[in-house]
């Protein structure tokens, strides 16, 4: 082989596979000093050269030139496997190094086949794998469909590159909103957080840099034009665009919409918030199987607890009959243990005990015994609540007919609390007034759901909370 036929090889193989030229080079050169080694020795001294510009291929034994066509058939294979093992392993380089720094973006791919559930999916000119873990729950794909996902992982496997497609994270979403909404591909607005169960619902918060940019309203686009196209990829998937605050007091209440929030009381040793609603609105608030609160704990970081007025009342007064129960604990500790949300048992276990003498003024041995306490109550509590559950279950399935079609109302955040034990003093319970305030949380901004935008009913009230309407004859 001349020089220029080389050269023109290896410029082939560089725009084929993405390898650059030097690597492909030195694998040449590689081959061809292990084929000379093995035809002449390894004990010989042999060098190997290609002049990159022309092509042309210097072998050296010691001082005297060798011709590599006069190397034989047998170091030639080897030479062969070689190149082939060298040039292999730069392709894998190469294509592991391309798509490791695309984790995260979005991709276009079309399906080649199915194994097992999960889709093989050719992107660019390599094989990428979208487990059924990673696909929308209820959506099919079918082969020769065009999907678009975001790429999860990239790793090697042996001398090939795995990767990892996923259409169920929420940098999906994200990526979606930034190929629809030119606001957020030129940073005018920002997506600040995105919490996601997919196929179900996500809530994402939007902020602007500009003033005269609505970020809710961008987002939404004229009669939802640029939403629908989200809404449509993600297989009909509802989405919540809240506006972001720096204020939890704010931006608590606007991750909870629908529901209308009526106090918020923030905790931060424990990382809570306590939301306090009417009523009529607490189901709401809760949301279907718990999914709207959950979401919007998600979206702020915060765990966040939906009650009412009565319930925290309750819960108040239980916390105070359990915690004058602990050893060492005063009237002083109680209260400041209610001050600081702690409203259970369990809470008290989530403290080390150099942070439970700090807060009660006790010595660390004092607090050690305290935590050891409420490790003991709060199991038998868990206990006592779950034969409580199991005897009201059992209750209701002996019930007769017309006994068991009531409802027995939905669980509340006070009935997570178990039976009370011995009441303290009157004059030790702190009310709801004197632990909190009269201070109430600003107005929380009201955000735009694709849902309103679409001319859908607006969804005020849960499905599982209406009542059936008799239909009429």
């Amino acid at each position: 082989m001349n020089g220029t036929d080389l050269l023109r090889i290896v410029d082939a193989m560089h725009r084929e596979k993405n390898i650059p030229k030097d690597v492909i080079f030195e694998g040449i050169e590689a081959a061809l000093q292990l084929a000379t080694e093995k035809h002449y020795g390894e004990e010989e001294d042999v060098a190997i050269s290609i002049n990159r510009e022309t092509g042309e291929i210097h072998a050296q034994k010691g001082e005297q030139s060798i011709d590599p066509a006069e190397l034989g058939r047998i170091a030639a294979q080897s030479a062969k496997q070689v190149m082939i093992q060298k040039i292999r392993e730069a392709e894998c380089n190469a294509i592991f190094d391309e798509y490791a720094a695309m984790k995260g973006d979005l991709v276009h791919g079309t399906v080649q086949r199915f194994e097992g559930g999960a889709a093989t999916v050719t992107v660019g000119k390599s094989e990428a794998i979208l487990p059924r873990g990673e696909q929308i729950p209820g959506e099919t794909h079918h082969v020769g469909e065009r999907i678009k996902a975001v790429i999860l992982e990239v790793r090697k496997v042996g001398h090939r590159v795995k990767i990892i497609l996923s259409r169920t994270h929420p940098d999906f979403v994200r990526r979606l909103f930034e190929n629809e909404i030119p606001e957020i591909a030129d940073r005018t607005i920002e997506v600040k957080a995105i919490a996601r169960e997919a196929g179900y619902r996500t809530k994402i918060a939007v902020s602007s840099i500009d003033t005269k940019v609505d970020c809710v309203g961008a987002c939404v686009g004229v009669r939802g034009s640029r939403i629908k196209n989200i809404v449509d990829e993600l297989g009909g998937e509802r989405i919540d665009i809240v506006r972001w605050n720096d204020s939890l007091q704010v931006m608590i209440p606007n991750a909870l919409q629908p529901a209308q929030v009526e106090e918020v009381f923030l905790y931060p040793r424990l990382g809570r918030a306590i939301v306090l609603v009417k009523e009529d609105q607490l189901s709401l608030a809760i949301g279907r199987r718990g999914q709207n609160v959950r979401l919007a704990s998600k979206l702020v970081g915060w765990d966040i607890e939906i009650m009412t007025h009565d319930e925290l009342n309750e819960g108040i007064e239980k916390a105070e009959n359990w915690f004058h129960q602990v050893p060492n604990v005063t009237d002083e500790m109680v209260e400041a243990f209610i001050v600081d949300g702690f409203l259970s048992y369990d809470d008290l276990t989530f403290l080390e005990p150099a942070q439970l003498a700090e807060l009660a003024g006790v010595t660390e041995e004092q607090a050690e015994e305290m935590i050891a306490f409420a490790e003991e109550a709060a199991e038998r509590v868990e206990e006592e609540t779950r034969l409580h559950r199991e005897a009201e279950a059992e209750a209701r399935a002996n019930a007769p007919p017309e006994e068991a079609a009531q409802p027995s109302g939905s669980p509340t955040a006070a009935s997570l609390f178990a039976t009370d034990g011995p009441r303290a003093p009157a004059e030790h319970k702190p009310t709801l007034e004197s632990l909190f305030g009269p201070d109430t949380p600003a107005e929380p901004e009201e955000p735009l759901s694709a849902q309103q935008v679409f001319g859908e009913a607006p969804p005020a009230v849960p499905e599982e909370d209406k009542e059936e309407s008799p239909e009429k004859e």
